[in-house]
């Protein structure tokens, strides 16, 4: 078996010419049986045929949609088949039918949103709604569309057990998670997504498989004891055996982009990838989202999500890079929290300075090379030259908030002003913004930590490593409570003329602008200054320029009024205008003022003004 995605290798259940077919991997087992169950409780179960490679397979006459079925191996207990698309009853359960081939589409003029227009809003399924599925999203749909977003990202959707987890537990990589409404409803969601104009982006998570209901390692060697991560045993990408292990991983990148039509693909944690071979597979997920895409006439983006700072993930093949579309800009998020909340402890001790953030602006990092203190020892490397909308960056997450003790977003951490504020540097940074659900609106509720294991040894360990990572004498959300995640879901509510309102209608003149400036839309050059005061404090100036436009970004880091010079620039934007806050008696910039943490944008260029 050669390297690579061999697609006459599926190995999901298919149904072609009335029959449907199984195939397995299971190399060192001597015998495989399909079990098939009826409603009324009886079984019967039919020998798999060995074939080349360790798979074993079956082909019987078409089956509907909802059979149920799961795999013997050896004569031992039923396991679900480890490329299920459908767990109607859970992770221990056996498999259902589902023909994804079989939806009736409607986006056939889907066009693609170009890379550089892409603003991401990521949300997680459970709390988007009180439903918590997947059709419960598309009437909101509309909204965030006309709120400026170009692409809704799903937090992962594998299935998980239970029905409450952030995603990064599932234990089946192909089926939809039952509770959001399974396969089907993913279907309906991003053919729904695409007559609205939005792009469809989902979180896999490709280093690790959750704790509960993992049964892949009794199939086969799909895990290796030469590395480790932290949430788990390693996946085996390029020891004895991995490359039916790759196959599988690469045909879940086909799965979701071909047959469900996603648009791209959010790469969780690749620097817990571990692959010495000649290929890195991350490589290889690249090409075969591009062949999935392209087999229906469209694209698809690959983002990593990358704590190495390191741009070999986006530079081209031929500069020995990996050749991904983008990757997350966690040194933006960072330097943003460590200087609006004052926090340095941890990660946040690398950061801090506003000059950092001059450094990100100009170069994309800001550990780039230099020394970390966090984790005492040189760190990234220079990111200089690539163009801003090769990273992702936002100031919030799901990570940032959901691994505090309390789950706090920023709107409970900062004033109204320094929320704008916040909200300004990341929406008029040079990257593609990253919008995390209710952040326009500056959302209230909580996004703790929460699941709903099964098993009571694992739930007690989850529990007591939620305390000693906060510090026993905190108080801990307790993640196996409803309560908890009850509490995550969105208010999704915005008075007239209230705060929220006013932060909702920042989020989206300032995405407006993205569109429509012709400086922030395709800049030339970006250069970024500190202006000290007479306290030795900082006003930072972010500075676009392009053939008809000249931008410049001014951001009051400090509690105090500044003065600055307007000379001929037009007024473009002001953060602490009466658009957007609850004051009424707001003064115009034209005084020549600069209020504390608030955001202007000038320009040579009247046009176009918000």
């Amino acid at each position: 078996m050669s390297i690579g995605y061999i697609p006459e290798y599926r190995g999901r259940p298919e149904t072609i010419e009335n029959q449907t077919r199984f195939r397995v991997w299971a190399p060192f087992k001597s015998s495989v049986e399909l079990v098939l169950l009826e409603n009324d409780g009886s079984q019967s179960a039919h020998s798999m045929q060995a074939s080349e490679w360790g798979y074993f397979e079956l082909t019987v006459p078409q089956l509907a949609n909802g059979s149920r079925y799961a795999y013997r191996m050896d004569n031992g207990p039923l396991r679900p088949d480890p490329c299920s698309i459908w767990q109607p009853e859970g992770v221990h359960l056996p498999s259902a039918v589902y023909d994804a081939a079989a939806f009736s589409w409607t986006d056939d003029n889907w066009q693609p949103i170009p890379q550089c227009d892409l603003v991401f809003y990521e949300l997680h399924v459970g709390t988007f709604t009180d439903e918590g599925t997947f059709e419960a999203i598309i009437p909101r749909l509309q909204a965030l569309k006309e709120l400026g977003i170009t692409a809704i990202e799903l937090l992962p959707v594998a299935q998980f057990p239970g029905d409450r987890n952030w995603g990064y537990d599932g234990v089946h990589p192909f089926a939809a998670q039952n509770s959001y409404g399974g396969p089907a409803g993913l279907q309906r969601l991003v053919d729904a997504a695409h007559q609205n104009g939005l792009s469809v982006i989902l979180d896999v998570v490709y280093n690790h498989l959750g704790p509960e209901g993992n049964y892949l390692g009794e199939f086969g060697p799909y895990f290796t004891g030469t590395y480790s991560t932290a949430w788990g045993e390693a996946l085996n990408y390029d020891g004895p055996h991995s490359d039916p292990v790759r196959q599988f991983f690469l045909e879940n990148v086909w799965h979701w982009i071909h047959d469900f039509h996603l648009d791209g693909l959010r790469l969780d944690a690749v620097h817990s990838i571990y692959d010495n071979s000649p290929v890195h597979l991350l490589t290889e997920i690249k090409q075969v989202a591009d062949a999935a895409a392209k087999a229906r006439s469209s694209e698809a983006i690959i983002i990593a999500e990358s704590l190495l700072n390191d741009v070999r993930m986006i530079r081209p093949l031929e500069q020995g890079g990996y050749g991904l579309d983008a990757e997350w800009n966690e040194d933006f998020h960072h330097a943003v929290q460590a200087i609006m909340t004052e926090e340095r402890s941890g990660k946040y001790s690398d950061f801090g300075e506003v000059r950092h953030l001059k450094t990100i602006f100009e170069e994309n990092f800001s550990l780039n090379g230099r020394y970390s203190q966090f984790r005492q020892q040189r760190w990234g490397a220079s990111a200089a030259g690539f163009a801003g909308a090769r990273f992702v960056a936002g100031i919030q997450n799901h990570d940032h908030i959901g691994n505090r003790a309390q789950g706090e977003r920023f709107s409970q951490l900062m004033s109204p002003a320094e929320y704008r504020l916040a909200a300004c540097l990341s929406l008029l940074s040079p990257f593609l913004p990253l919008i995390f659900m209710g952040e326009e609106y500056g959302e209230t509720s909580p996004f703790p930590f929460f699941c709903s294991f099964q098993d009571l040894k694992l739930i007690r360990n989850v529990r007591k490593g939620r305390k000693r990572d906060f510090g026993f004498g905190r108080n801990v959300l307790d993640p196996q409570k409803e309560s908890t995640y009850e509490a995550a879901k969105l208010q999704w509510s915005w008075a007239e003329k209230s705060e929220q309102a006013g932060f909702r209608r920042m989020y989206h003149d300032l995405l407006q602008a993205r569109r429509n400036w012709p400086a922030l839309k395709n800049p030339q050059t970006r250069t970024a200054h500190l202006r000290p005061d007479e306290e030795n404090t900082t006003i930072l100036e972010w500075k676009y320029e392009c053939e008809s436009q000249t931008l410049e970004c001014l951001f009051n880091l400090t509690h105090r009024v500044q003065t600055i010079e307007l000379n001929e620039q037009k007024i473009l934007f002001q953060s602490e205008d009466q658009l957007y806050t609850s004051k009424t008696n707001n003064k115009p910039l034209s005084t020549g003022y600069l209020r504390p943490f608030e955001c202007v944008v000038l320009s040579n260029l009247p046009w176009p003004t918000l």
